[in-house]
Parts: structure tokens; sequence; C-alpha cells
């Protein structure tokens, strides 16, 4: 139920929470098997060489596994740190420079790390 209040104030339900929730909850869950899988991939890689890790993650099913799990995971750590930060930071204009650097950071992180996936994968 709105007030008068909030009506002309603008607040009130953004109608992004349910599709927010969901997917906090896909990626939550897309991450299970992804990350089993990094880990299992990373004790298996233990003690090799590099030119045997390098032929391991230029492997074209590696590569989409890898690159599923770095898209996943960053995303869903994008959309956490976004919920704790619009929780937790007060005052608008603090609000929206820590959700734009989220934003930043979780972009370079993902870029970086698909870059240098793509970079071993094909022998760059």
């Amino acid at each position: 139920m709105r007030t008068p209040l909030s009506q002309v104030r603008g607040l009130g339900s953004a109608r992004e929470g349910t599709g927010h929730f969901w997917l906090q909850r896909v990626t939550g869950v897309a991450n299970v098997p992804l990350t089993l899988f990094f880990v299992v991939l990373l004790i298996s890689l233990k003690g090799a060489d590099h030119a045997t890790a390098v032929a391991v993650l230029g492997s074209p099913v590696i590569a989409i596994f890898l690159l599923l799990a770095i898209i996943s995971v960053v995303y869903h750590m994008k959309l956490g740190m976004q919920m704790i930060l619009e929780d937790y930071v007060s005052g608008e204009m603090a609000k929206v420079l820590c959700l734009m650097a989220n934003i930043f950071f979780c972009a370079f992180v993902g870029v970086a790390s698909v870059f240098a996936l793509l970079k071993i994968s094909f022998g760059g």
C-alpha cells in the first residue's frame, strides 16, 4: 500500500526484485557444478608443467566450461555486491558511486579473465 507521500517522492517498488532474486539463484545453482569442475581441474593440474597446463586449458571443452564459470561467477558476484550496496550504503550519491564501481570492477575482472583464457586457448 502506497502512501500519498511515497507517491510524491517516487519511493516504492522498482518492480525488479523478483528478476534479481531469480538471477541470483540461477547463477548460484550454475556455480555449483562449474566451481566443482574448476576445483577438479586445478587438482588434476597440480604438479603439471606449464606446457601441460596450457595444453589442457587450450582444449575447447575445457575452455568453454571455464568461460561459462567465469561469466556465471562474475555475474553472481556483481548481483550479490549490488544487493549489499543497495541495502547498506546510505546516501544516494555514495550508493550510485558504489554501484558504478561494482559494475566497473566486475566488468574488469570478467574481461581480464576471459581475455587470459582466450589467449591461452588460441595460443597467443
